[in-house]
Formats: structure tokens, C-alpha cells, sequence
């Protein structure tokens, strides 16, 4: 096929240059450099030292057209699970053997067996694998790593762009697998939160693509692929859930509120298990907004539209209800053009990259408007660069045999001072101050296996949970008692103050008194002298917390990131080393194994 300047939009050199290079291509090539431009017109430019790979893939060494795939994925809330699941289910509608396999479930030393692989993987924390990730990722990233010549592999990576490290464990897949010698069936893709239609187009193009490498017919294919049907309520489709019940946990004199929360799901069709996650779709400040409006000299009543599908609303309520206030490097490269102030093209330079990101951290919208005049600009312009709003999760702290039609959550209301004036969490404090019992709040339900008590109701369950991170534990105990389950079970609990901060206290105590709960160790830091911490509690019980490891249980650890999962990481890796008479090496090696047989699992935040 030629391409002529009359009837196309190249000029002359680019047409000799098209005309070129298009007989020298593979039927392979053709359809992978096709997707690929369809997917650069939706998700993001790769960077200038990710420009390997945009080359076009080389002829395949692998001559035998198997049938078989195999979708691994690493997952730490539940995204990247389903769509490995659902892709997995519209592979085998059109023919294909597919595996659908958690990472750390695979046996490494087979992946040089594997010929079309599919990754599916989030990124956490700061560019870091999901837990159920990380034993792969160093394999791969090991000398121990096989050269993979007959692979054909494509990665799907998700993560936030508000992140610093936006889709790093995906992009580290990728590059990855090409430099062992694997060939891409598709261009990865990188997926921000709004992750449903790239996720569908990069499945689109695996399709495409393995139908290629399969001498398959890619119109029959995209025939055959089933439609998938959505429950009824889903992340895109949230169900007003009633509130049934709002209270504080906290006693009088506590620097902290947390709320307990009940909601009815009744209707909704939605079925959980403990360690699963509600999101809920908050609403912002309206009193924020009203300043944000005045600062703009906006009319609220203007209309605006706030999606591809021309949803109209007016501007006041498109800022409440509709879209993030939250400040991310997105949203300032595109307020330069609204912005006459220099220094917001100043900090948006690479090298004040630890600038930029030390005043994104805390700030939001109105702080933008207001540092670097934002004037001028008319509504339409100004909701044009914000970002959607975007669920906030929670761990569900109630077991449905225990609660039917209910689900429970526990949320810590954020409150504090920066930058000159009060700030507030989003969904916290829209759930502490401005949701009544008989308010509706718009949720899903995730799925989290990665979080999930033993199939054995004999084994032991160890439970870590400071602060709200107790949520879960609460769904456990509910549900094991309600099961009847007799393994032994220990909690470890902290916060500040004993008389005002023992969250659910009367539950755990009458648990203690059942039965239901076999040992509990609480810290309240405040209360002594020397600040003590969960951690300091666990290193105490070493003997004991290191012989029911050995037994068999397993150690579950629910909360705050940033310092407490590292230290309580930490004291299990030292009670490892001292209590198993190991070395530092030996003792992570034993945590490292524990995570791989799902004894050691986190729902860290």
C-alpha cells in the first residue's frame, strides 16, 4: 500500500519515508505499531530514557504458536487482580489456555517456559512492588533471571499520577523483561486512577496482537470477545448507601475523632469478606470551595461540563462533588498558562523536582490561586485541568455472617495545621462533619485476597493494628466467632491514651472473655513516661510471638506506612534473627518465605 501527499496529511520526505518502511514490516509489526499509536493518543508520552520501548518489536525466534498465556499480577488493594481476572476470562472466550496466577504464586524457575506472558501490576508507596509482587521483581531483577528469547509479553501498569514514581514497577516490568531478551505483543500501558478505558485498550491491543502472532483472524477476534456484564454497583457505578449509624470512638479529652461508621447495603447486592475494602466517593469543603470561587471571581451558577459524555453541572457543585482539590504536578504544568507569576515555571523545572514536590505535600487548589495569581480564567478553562475526584478506601471493620446487609468502617478524621491556615482530610472530615444518619454516601466494595484469613479455621492468626488499622481485625474477630473457629488469635493494638483511645474496647474485652480472642497486648504511648508502640510491645513477647510463628501462624500487620509497618517489619525480622538463633540474612529469608506461603500479609496505608 502507498501512501500519496493528495490524499494523505504527510508532506513529500515523510512519504518516501512511510512508503519505505511499510513493505519491510511484518504482519506483526503492522498490527503493533497500529495499537500503538491508538494507545499514544490516550495515555501518557514515555520519557525520554523510557524511549526503548517504543522500538518496534523484531521478528519472533519463536516459531511454535502456542495458545497458552499466562497473566501474573501484583496487586495491593485489588485493582490489578480483577483486571488480570477479567482479561484472563476474555482470552479463554476467544481460544486462548490462559493462567491467571498472584506473582508471589509462581514458580520462577518456570518462566522460561512461558511463552506469552501478560503482567498486570500497581505500584505502592514511593515506587515501590506490591507486597504479593516483590519475590518476582527481585527474580527478575536477579542474576538468577533467565535469558527470555521466545517470550512475548506485554505489562499493564497502574498506579497515580500525584505519586513521584507514577507506574515505576510497571515501567521496571517492562524494561526488564526486553533486556532478557522477551518481544512486547503490545506497548505497555500506563494507567492513572481512572484506569477502566486504557486498561480496555491495552487489552484490545494484546488481543490484537497474540491473534497475530497466533496466525489468527484480529476482526474474528474482536467478534468473538465476550462482553463482560457489571454487577449492578460498582467503582464506576458507586451505590448510595444509607447511614445508619455516625459516632465517635473517642472518649472526652482525646486529641483525635474516630468515627464509626454503619452503613446498609441492603439492595446493593454487594457481598464481602473480612479484609476487603469500601471505597467511598467523598464530597469537598463547601465552605473551601466558596473561598476558592471568590479568589477566582467566578460565578458558582456558571455551567460546566465535566466529562467526555457532556455531564453538565454548575460550576459550585462540579468543584463539591466532582472533581479533585488535591494539588498534583499535572494540575500545575497545566495552571502556567493561566498564571503570569514566573516562579510556577520555576518550580516546575527538573532540577527544583524536591521543591515542587515539598509544595504539592499539604496544599491545595485555593493555595495555587492564591501564591501564583491565578486570574482570568474562565470556568470552563479552569475544570479543564483538574483531575476527577477519586475514591478514598477503607478497611471494612464488620463481618457480613455477623452483619447482614451492614457494612462498618473506622475512620480517623485528619485535622492539622499548614501553610498558614487549617486543613482537613477530604473524605474524613466530610464523614465526621458533614454526614448524618439517614445521609447517603456513594461506595463500592473491592475485593483485597491479599488480606485474608487462613482456609484453616485451626491456624493462628497474629494481628498488628494501631490506631484505625484495628479495622479489619474487628471484621476477623466477628467473623470467627461467628464461624466458630478455633485457632488462637493475638492482637496487638496501640494509640495514644488508655481511656480515651481504646477503640472498640468492650468488644475486645468480652472476646478475651469468650475465648474468641486467645492473648491481646495493647501500647498507649502517651500514657507513659517513654513513648511505647506496638513494636516495643511485640519485641517483648519475642519467645512467644517467635514459638506461634513457628507453629504455623500467621502475622498480619494493618496501618500507618510510612513509620509503624516499617518498625513492626523490623522488630519481626529481630525477633526472627535472635528467638530463631539466625542471621540477619537467614531472618529476612524466613519473613521473605512467610510472605510467600501467605503467612505474612499487610494492608499498609
Amino acid at each position: 500500500m502507498d501512501f500519496h501527499v493528495k490524499n494523505s496529511p504527510f508532506n513529500e520526505e515523510q512519504v518516501e519515508s512511510l512508503n519505505r518502511l511499510l513493505p519491510t514490516l511484518t504482519e506483526l509489526q503492522k498490527v503493533w505499531l497500529s495499537g500503538y499509536l491508538t494507545a499514544q493518543l490516550s495515555v501518557p508520552m514515555l520519557t525520554e530514557s523510557e524511549t526503548q520501548t517504543t522500538e518496534l518489536p523484531a521478528q519472533s525466534n519463536n516459531n511454535t504458536k502456542s495458545k497458552e498465556v499466562t497473566i501474573l499480577y501484583g496487586s495491593q488493594t485489588g485493582n490489578s487482580q480483577k483486571l488480570a481476572e477479567d482479561a484472563g476470562k476474555k482470552l479463554e472466550g476467544i481460544g486462548f489456555q490462559v493462567t491467571v496466577t498472584p506473582m508471589n504464586d509462581f514458580k520462577n524457575n518456570n518462566l522460561k517456559k512461558v511463552q506469552n506472558l501478560l503482567i498486570v501490576v500497581s505500584t505502592h508507596g514511593e515506587g515501590e512492588p506490591p507486597d504479593n509482587a516483590l519475590s518476582f521483581y527481585e527474580f527478575l531483577h536477579s542474576k538468577r533471571a533467565p535469558k527470555l528469547d521466545n517470550l512475548c509479553f506485554s505489562v499493564l501498569s497502574l498506579g497515580d499520577s500525584s505519586y513521584e514514581f507514577f507506574c515505576k514497577t510497571g515501567k521496571d516490568f517492562d524494561q526488564q523483561l526486553e533486556k532478557q531478551g522477551g518481544q512486547r505483543i503490545f506497548p505497555r500501558v500506563d494507567c492513572d486512577i481512572d484506569f477502566e478505558e486504557p486498561a480496555a485498550r491495552w487489552l484490545e491491543g494484546v488481543m490484537n496482537g497474540l491473534g497475530e502472532v497466533q496466525g489468527g483472524n484480529t476482526e474474528t477476534i474482536q467478534a468473538a470477545t465476550p462482553k463482560t456484564v457489571e454487577s449492578p454497583y460498582s467503582r464506576t457505578n458507586p451505590f448510595r448507601a444509607e447511614v445508619l449509624e455516625n459516632i465517635n470512638l473517642n472518649g472526652r479529652g482525646s486529641n483525635k475523632e474516630t468515627r464509626h461508621i454503619e452503613l446498609s447495603i441492603e439492595g446493593s447486592g454487594f457481598t464481602y469478606e473480612p479484609g476487603d475494602v469500601v471505597g467511598i466517593y467523598p464530597s469537598n469543603d463547601p465552605a473551601l470551595i466558596d473561598m476558592l470561587l471568590q479568589e477566582l471571581n467566578l460565578n458558582p451558577d456558571d455551567s460546566v461540563t465535566v466529562n467526555k459524555q457532556g455531564d453538565t453541572y454548575s460550576l459550585k457543585e462540579a468543584l463539591i462533588s466532582y472533581f479533585e482539590i488535591n494539588l498534583t504536578k499535572s494540575t500545575l504544568e497545566q495552571a502556567v498558562k493561566f498564571s503570569a507569576n514566573k516562579e510556577l515555571s520555576k518550580l516546575l523545572l527538573p532540577e527544583n523536582k524536591k521543591r515542587l514536590k515539598a509544595y504539592i505535600d499539604g496544599r491545595d487548589l485555593l493555595d495555587l490561586v492564591r501564591d501564583f495569581g491565578i486570574s482570568d480564567v474562565k470556568a470552563q478553562e479552569f475544570v479543564s485541568i483538574l483531575r476527577k475526584q477519586r475514591a478514598r478506601l477503607y478497611s471494612i471493620a464488620s463481618s457480613l455472617l455477623a452483619n447482614p446487609d451492614e457494612v462498618h468502617l473506622t475512620i480517623g478524621a485528619v485535622r492539622y495545621e499548614a501553610h498558614g491556615r487549617e486543613r482537613k482530610g477530604v473524605c474524613s472530615t466530610y464523614c465526621a462533619e458533614r454526614i448524618q444518619p439517614g445521609d447517603t454516601l456513594p461506595i463500592y466494595i473491592q475485593s483485597n485476597k491479599q488480606f485474608k484469613l487462613p482456609e484453616d479455621p485451626n491456624a493462628s492468626i497474629i494481628m498488628v493494628g494501631p490506631g484505625t488499622g484495628i479495622a479489619p481485625f474487628r471484621s476477623f474477630m466477628q467473623e470467627r466467632e461467628e464461624t466458630g473457629a478455633q485457632g488462637k488469635s493475638w492482637m496487638f493494638f496501640g494509640d495514644q491514651h488508655f481511656t480515651s483511645d481504646f477503640l472498640y474496647q468492650t468488644e475486645w474485652q468480652k472476646w478475651l472473655k469468650d475465648g474468641v480472642l486467645t492473648k491481646m497486648d495493647v501500647a498507649f504511648s502517651r500514657d507513659t513516661d517513654k513513648k511505647i508502640y506496638v513494636q516495643h510491645r511485640m519485641l517483648e513477647q519475642r519467645k512467644e510471638l517467635f514459638a506461634w510463628i513457628q507453629e504455623g501462624a500467621s502475622v498480619y500487620v494493618c496501618g500507618d506506612k510510612t513509620n509503624m509497618a516499617k518498625d513492626v517489619h523490623h522488630a519481626l525480622i529481630n525477633i526472627i534473627e535472635t528467638e530463631g538463633n539466625m542471621t540477619h540474612e537467614e531472618a529476612e529469608a524466613y519473613l521473605a518465605n512467610m510472605i510467600q506461603q501467605k503467612r505474612y500479609q499487610r494492608d499498609i496505608y
